[in-house]
């Protein structure tokens, strides 16, 4: 839990910077929309990145261990972190500034990658039997703690240095080095979670996969040639929950405290301190739904409580139009709907680190889970941020709402196509 609150720490913080400060400071000058959406794409990148570490990091996890390549995607995503927190800006080096950035954000991917697969496998492969649910759903919890730190740490900035996004000149001290401080400061954070790391002990059941000697030495080849099913569906069964939170988080940051237009005229626009402490109320939601999620998969099986959660989260999408009216939408109702959308996103994610390992065998279970985890991050997390903010320019909030409910659907259907797994042996699998 403590490292990968850390890694989505170093993670959110870029999220957050990508809607308050890198359109204006690592993009060229005009159009604020074409530079909100450059920030996104950049945002993206990370996500096209994690398949990559899934495989590069899950090559290394099922042949050498799973603590080994802890350690390594930790350090990945903290030097990664750290450099964003020293780019120079557009105006001083030009566009060498947001390639850099889009560097440093593909190897913030490459950590993440790693990261998950990893810390699930470390807790459900050393869970007492029935509990695995609930001891998968620990490092589930470093999600909603690494973004309740990484905009808390940008809220006291902005209040601090009395920062108004909307109207600061660019030489203002939080454009200039205030917006650096959580990425430096991650350094600190990366250092504690080493020293917690290198104390951990390999998984049983990894070891007693190495003395049958059921290692491969090509995991990838291997997964896709016995495992192809699993993939698929696993990757599909994530689909929502990634959909969702990247709507809820990044996207809504840029809906709500922007001008949005209705038949009366602009509406909306609520300042970034304001909404950032909306936010930082919802995840507490959350991060209450993880623990309630995993006592319910161990209690009811994964398959069955995530049908139900699937479900509600369609029903969530279809809501949209209502909740997020412009005529009508209030700094109360914007927070009734982030409180949703965020209890939604601990229910379903909560489960995700036991389902996902146990679909797949010991011996290609890290690459399994990692790939199927990382590959939906693309098809959902990374395409949220800019395919809801053309749709709601186009066509409208209803339609973003539309588009989390087609995502619903495609998880559903992947969910009716596996086997519950609450009962299956790790060793036997």
């Amino acid at each position: 839990m403590v490292g990968t609150s850390i890694e989505f720490f170093d993670f959110y913080i870029y999220a957050t910077a990508a809607v308050l400060v890198f359109p204006t400071l690592f993009f060229p000058a005009g159009d604020d929309t074409a530079a909100l959406l450059s920030s996104f794409a950049t945002f993206g990148l990370a996500f096209v990145a994690r398949p990559i570490g899934s495989i590069l990091f899950g090559h290394f996890g099922d042949r050498v261990g799973r603590k080994a390549t802890l350690v390594g995607s930790l350090l990945t995503m903290g030097i990664a972190t750290f450099v964003i927190g020293l780019l120079p800006t557009f105006d001083s080096v030009g566009y060498l500034a947001p390639a850099l950035l889009a560097l440093m954000r593909f190897c913030q991917g490459l950590g993440l990658g790693g990261e998950w697969s990893g810390a699930a496998l470390l807790a459900t492969e050393t869970a007492e039997k029935g509990k695995r649910a609930w001891a998968a759903m620990w490092p589930q919890l470093g999600a909603p703690i690494g973004f309740f730190f990484a905009n808390g740490t940008f809220l006291l900035l902005m209040v601090g240095l009395d920062f108004d996004a909307k109207n600061a000149a660019t030489n203002h001290a939080f454009l200039t080095w205030g917006w650096r401080v959580p990425f430096l400061a991650s350094a600190i954070m990366v250092i504690v979670g080493l020293y917690v790391r290198l104390k951990l002990t390999e998984t049983p059941v990894f070891a007693r996969a190495v003395e049958e000697g059921k290692k491969v030495k090509a995991p990838v080849a291997e997964v896709v040639k016995t495992s192809w099913r699993p993939l698929i569906a696993g990757t599909f069964i994530m689909l929502a929950t990634y959909t969702l939170f990247y709507i809820v988080t990044t996207w809504t940051v840029s809906y709500g405290t922007g001008k949005v237009a209705d038949a009366t005229g602009p509406k909306l626009s609520i300042s970034y301190v304001d909404f950032l402490t909306l936010q930082l109320v919802a995840v507490l939601f959350f991060a209450l739904c993880v623990p309630i999620a995993g006592w319910l998969a161990d209690r009811y099986g994964r398959r069955s409580v995530l049908l139900v959660i699937t479900t509600a989260i369609v029903i969530f999408g279809l809501c949209f139009g209502w909740l997020l009216n412009p005529s009508s939408v209030t700094q109360g109702s914007m927070l009734f709907f982030l409180i949703l959308g965020m209890g939604l996103m601990g229910l379903t994610f909560g489960p995700m680190s036991a389902i996902l390992p146990e679909l797949f065998p010991t011996n290609v279970r890290y690459t399994g889970s990692g790939i199927a985890y990382n590959v939906s991050s693309i098809l959902g997390a990374a395409v949220a941020p800019f395919i809801a903010t053309w749709l709601v320019a186009d066509y409208g909030v209803f339609w973003v709402g539309v588009y989390l409910a087609i995502a619903g659907v495609l998880t559903l259907i992947a969910l009716w196509s596996v086997k519950e797994t609450r009962t299956l042996d790790l060793t036997e699998v």
